[in-house]
């Protein structure tokens, strides 16, 4: 994805990627890892494993080694922990793969199967949610918000739809000084949804609704409620009943506080009030809420990918309109209801303090590939995830290389 400012002020950092918009403006400090370095577990050497697993003979060993040396060498040059790789393409075969550490003080090495906080990939758990309401014929996309929440502002013109598609010109709460001072000094507090948009109500809107895009959380929230409004249930029990459990998805979860099942990795950040690293493992992810606060794993993540690309659990009437993908006003990066395009790879990534995440589909090839790793310290103003994408796209679909460099003019 293209260059957006969404995670760290005066940083600019990746579209979709973020959950947590602009924050304090840190120095680049490194994560070490361990010494055992590298590690490498194959999927069917002892973890636990399921069906979705790949065989240790899956892609052809020229690409599986070329996809080894790739991801080594950004994990390498990022100074990242641990990564999880999966990648599915029928007809050519599967690389499934965890190397690194889950835990950088014990040089526990990460496997394949834990659970993993994903960020803004919550997001499009949420609209598939709001859209199922559509399908219900609940509301319209085209509603104002102001119809189901008041005190919104402007919100008589701003509509589901813009909401969804990151374009009613709501302040994003999470660049909010006051919001990033009080979350920062303590990450371990609970905030509810009428709190975290509150400090972006205090600000002026930036634009005009369906003028623009811009990434703001404050629009996933705002659909949070709407859900919880409609449908009379809250948001977690209606997601777990009309989205999770259709999806037959067992290893995803909405926490309602700092639960982390087991097992998962530490995760590792330094937006921190003093830029150094900090273990942000067991922070509150309750400010994200709608916006970001969920859990799943590798495999789920496959399953999603393309249930969430394809339309399975929507009527083709309500996909095709999350599909109407509009330009960000950044080359190669479009933006539909919840959900992304990059070079003909659909889906989103996500980033919480700790974690990064990018799940995406490719219709073309009908190719999967999704991205795990326990830290979201940015290398060369880049989300870590988006790199190793792009790296692994290169090789594996060089038609189609997610988040594609801009040639220089």
């Amino acid at each position: 994805m293209r260059r957006i400012p969404s995670r760290r002020l005066c940083t600019a950092a990746l579209l979709v990627a973020s959950v947590l918009a602009p924050m304090t403006a840190v120095p680049a400090t490194s994560v070490h890892a361990a010494a055992v370095d590298p590690h490498s577990v194959n999927p069917y050497s002892g973890d636990r494993h399921d069906k979705d697993d790949c065989p240790p003979d899956g892609l052809d060993p020229k690409l599986t080694t070329r996809l080894d040396k790739a991801i080594a060498g950004v994990r390498r040059d990022a100074e990242v922990p641990g990564v999880i790789v999966g990648l599915w393409m029928p007809g050519k075969g599967c690389y499934v793969r965890a190397t690194g550490v889950a835990d950088t003080a014990t040089g526990r090495p990460m496997t394949t199967d834990p659970f993993m906080r994903i960020g803004s990939e919550t997001k499009t758990f949420t609209v598939t949610a709001l859209l199922k309401l559509v399908d219900d014929g609940r509301i319209g996309l085209d509603d104002p918000i102001s119809k189901y929440i008041h005190g919104v502002p402007g919100g008589k013109r701003i509509t589901l739809r813009h909401l969804a598609e990151m374009r009613s010109g709501l302040f994003p709460y999470s660049a909010d000084p006051d919001f990033v001072q009080d979350l920062l000094s303590d990450p371990t507090r609970s905030f509810t949804p009428r709190e975290v948009l509150a400090y972006g109500f205090k600000h002026k809107n930036t634009f005009k609704p369906g003028k623009q895009f811009q990434y703001s959380n404050s629009n996933l929230v705002l659909l949070g409620l709407v859900i919880e409004k409609v449908s009379g249930h809250n948001l977690v029990d209606f997601i777990d009943k009309r989205v999770l459990h259709p999806a037959h998805l067992r290893n995803t979860l909405f926490p309602l506080d700092a639960e982390f099942p087991e097992p998962h990795p530490r995760g590792y950040t330094n937006q921190t009030l003093s830029g150094e690293v900090e273990d942000a493992t067991d922070w509150n992810p309750s400010w994200g809420w709608a916006a970001g606060a969920m859990i799943s794993n590798l495999h789920d993540l496959r399953r999603w990918a393309k249930i969430v690309a394809t339309g399975t659990l929507l009527s083709p009437e309500t996909q095709r309109e999350r599909l109407k993908m509009l330009p960000t006003g950044f080359p190669g990066t479009n933006y539909g209801l919840g959900i992304f395009e990059s070079d003909g790879w659909i889906g989103h990534n996500g980033s919480i303090p700790g974690y990064e995440s990018v799940t995406v589909y490719l219709p073309s090839k009908k190719a999967t590939l999704v991205v795990l790793l326990n830290t979201d310290i940015s290398y060369e103003n880049k989300e870590p995830s988006s790199v190793l994408a792009q790296k692994i796209t290169e090789i594996v679909t060089p038609k189609n290389i997610y988040d594609r460099p801009v040639p220089p003019r």
